[in-house]
């Protein structure tokens, strides 16, 4: 599996931000793993969302794993 660079996973997340933020949210990456996981952090109204899960997984996984070679996965991270 190829490794995922940041600088693609930084510009496929802003593709996704204005769509996050027409609603209220945002999305911050946070790190990526040797198996192609992303973390990320969702924000505002996104995080407090009861369907945050959704979005994570039919929006923006399925995004990045369109956009950016070797992700495997996205999963989201609480606050630092």
């Amino acid at each position: 599996m190829p490794a995922v660079t940041e600088p693609e996973l930084l510009a496929a997340i802003d593709v996704l931000r204005p769509v996050l933020q027409a609603d209220g949210g945002d999305i911050m990456f946070r790190s990526v793993d040797d198996a192609g996981v992303v973390h990320v952090e969702l924000l505002g109204a996104c995080g407090a969302c009861p369907i945050s899960t959704q979005t994570l997984q039919a929006g923006v996984e399925r995004i990045l794993k369109d956009r950016v070679r070797g992700v495997s996965a996205v999963e989201a991270v609480d606050a630092a």
